[in-house]
């Protein structure tokens, strides 16, 4: 139980990522057996749909845009601060911060991670590790996307006795660019809602708010 209690939020949004695309994948599955229907070709079944390209299209492309606003957001908030935010540094501490102030190489502590304790390429990596992960998701997903959105309409052009197109067509595409910006526009959207929000909104007991009582103007966990 105490492993379930210091795991909870993790396994909390793990459970409801787990219920959210099974659901997709149900409603998806309805939905596309109807279009088909009524186009009349055949169905398909659940295993088949669920390794479609008309389901990975529709994952993948939530996916990118939502690795793409946390790749961002990090980075972005390495060099940049907004006063009052506590998804904010304070103004001043702008940068990658001192070994000292990162608890690295002859700075880390008898617990801290082996890399951190690391010199060369290996600390570079573990320094950079969660950036580069959410980078490399983010890609992988895109390109995830970006094929199984060709598929999908070639298959649309075949049912229209259209020619298909290449990958590198479908691209350059409306169809293409109107799925990715859809999603990256309301990504961006939310996390400058939430940094703005913040400054002068409050949630009693949430890591993401500052203290009911603290200033307007107090930055994350800081007294400035």
């Amino acid at each position: 139980m105490r492993s379930i209690r210091d795991n909870a939020l993790s396994l909390a949004f793990g459970l409801l990522f787990v219920l959210a695309l099974a659901g997709q994948s149900i409603a998806g599955f309805f939905e596309n057996n109807e279009r088909l229907h009524e186009h009349g070709l055949p169905t398909l079944n659940f295993g088949a749909f669920v390794t479609s390209s008309e389901f990975v299209v529709d994952v993948a492309e939530n996916w990118q845009s939502e690795f793409l606003q946390f790749f961002l957001f990090i980075a972005a908030t390495i060099w940049l601060v907004q006063r009052g935010s506590p998804e904010s540094k304070k103004p001043g501490d702008e940068g990658p911060d001192t070994d000292e102030e990162q608890l690295v190489a002859e700075h880390a502590r008898p617990d801290s991670p082996a890399w951190a304790r690391a010199r060369g390429i290996r600390l570079t990596i573990f320094s950079n590790s969660l950036l580069l992960v959410m980078g490399a998701v983010f890609v992988l997903s895109w390109l995830a996307q970006s094929l199984a959105g060709t598929v999908v309409m070639n298959a649309e052009n075949a049912e229209h006795g259209q020619p298909a197109i290449t990958w590198a067509d479908y691209l350059v595409t409306p169809d293409f660019w109107n799925r990715t910006l859809q999603n990256w526009q309301s990504e961006f959207l939310a996390v400058g809602a939430m940094i703005a929000l913040s400054i002068f909104l409050r949630q009693r007991g949430s890591s993401e708010s500052k203290p009911v009582g603290a200033p307007h103007h107090q930055t994350s966990v800081s007294s400035d």
